[in-house]
């Protein structure tokens, strides 16, 4: 008989948010000097680590297919926050911010985080397995959703500039919302098995002992707390993101790619983890998924912010940007249709990620 499965209550993932809302409660309407700052910066990495833990127990408790929106609804929060936090401080690049933190966490998901896991998996396993029919899907799901959201306005007419008018944004909203109710339920009921790691032997299922009533509400409390200090704690540093971007010399839109960079830390890590095991859908299911909530929550959320929010909301992509995601379409598709990678699959959109983040620091 397997032991339990412990959750410990003395533990970083307990601590980091009852310090980080310590730190908002002392620093909260005050400027804090660079010191202040730094911590300031340290806790609010490690509440939105906790954050995702707490969430993914909450998950393991709950099952699907409720779970698996646990984790998507508490990482699109923490990346409204920050959006709307930054939106609403004002600020060069303020308008855009919502474009560019959407823009670069698919870039970050279906090149980072999808070639990380192919690269690690290749080098310990060799040829990597998955499941091409919910890869797939996937992928058709994040090119649907990131064409109408950031694509589509940098040719429509209604308004002028990179922007949808309110009929398009609110169609735009709705799309999104509907396609990511539609992936949720293909991914956790109708089709489930599309979804699961595949090896040499076949489908793999892993059962995962459940966590105590306990332990859920515990960290149910202390994700309720961590998103409250990340909101909190994204106002304090908000300055201090943006004077150190305009410090290094980079354009205002790499606040966007900060944000992106911060929120999706959890699910890179959990991917190469899941790739280390052989459970490369997995980490295919974090890379692609976390791409569908990105945008399929976000750019709803965004839209029904900017109705009291001051000033455009502009989603249309520029140019370099719209030839990098026709770039990362095409050898997206050329990796997931034949349901097997080997590390220079990894390697090619490592590679274009790095492009990106070089084009996105020195335009």
């Amino acid at each position: 008989m397997a032991a339990p499965v412990r959750f410990p209550l003395l533990s970083w993932t307990t601590a980091a948010p009852a310090l980080a809302l310590v730190l908002l409660v002392v620093t909260w309407g005050r400027h804090p000097g660079v010191v202040a700052v730094v911590l300031v910066a340290l806790a609010l990495a490690a509440t939105v680590l906790a954050a995702v833990h707490h969430a993914e127990v909450v998950a393991a408790r709950v099952g699907e297919p409720f779970g698996s929106l646990v984790l998507a609804v508490a990482v699109t929060v923490i990346e409204v926050a920050l959006i709307v936090t930054l939106m609403a401080s004002g600020g060069p690049g303020a308008s855009s911010l919502a474009r560019d933190t959407v823009f670069a966490a698919v870039m970050i998901t279906t090149n980072g985080i999808i070639g990380l896991a192919l690269l690690v998996g290749a080098l310990k396993h060799g040829t990597t397995l998955f499941n091409a029919e919910g890869s797939g899907a996937e992928l058709a799901t994040v090119v649907t959703l990131c064409t109408l959201s950031l694509v589509l306005p940098a040719f429509t007419t209604s308004r002028s500039g990179l922007q949808y008018s309110a009929p398009q944004l609110a169609f735009a909203a709705l799309a999104s919302l509907v396609l990511y109710g539609v992936f949720v339920f293909t991914q956790t009921i109708r089709h489930r098995d599309f979804f699961l790691p595949v090896t040499e032997e076949g489908v793999v299922e892993e059962h995962a002992e459940a966590p105590s009533g306990r332990a859920t509400m515990t960290s149910l409390v202390l994700l309720l707390i961590a998103l409250i200090a990340v909101v909190g704690l994204a106002k304090v540093e908000s300055p201090a993101i943006e004077a150190g971007v305009r410090a290094v010399g980079f354009p205002p839109s790499f606040v966007g790619v900060v944000i992106a960079l911060l929120v999706l830390l959890p699910e890179t890590l959990a991917a190469a983890r899941a790739a280390l095991r052989d459970r490369i859908q997995t980490s295919l299911n974090l890379g692609y998924g976390s791409a569908i909530a990105s945008i399929g929550l976000t750019i709803p959320a965004i839209s029904l912010a900017s109705v009291w929010l001051d000033g455009p909301l502009l989603l249309g992509l520029g140019p370099v940007q719209l030839i990098l995601f026709l770039l990362t379409v095409v050898v997206s598709m050329l990796t997931v249709i034949p349901g097997r990678a080997t590390r220079l699959q990894g390697a090619v959109h490592l590679v274009l990620l790095a492009a990106f983040l070089f084009l996105a620091a020195i335009p």
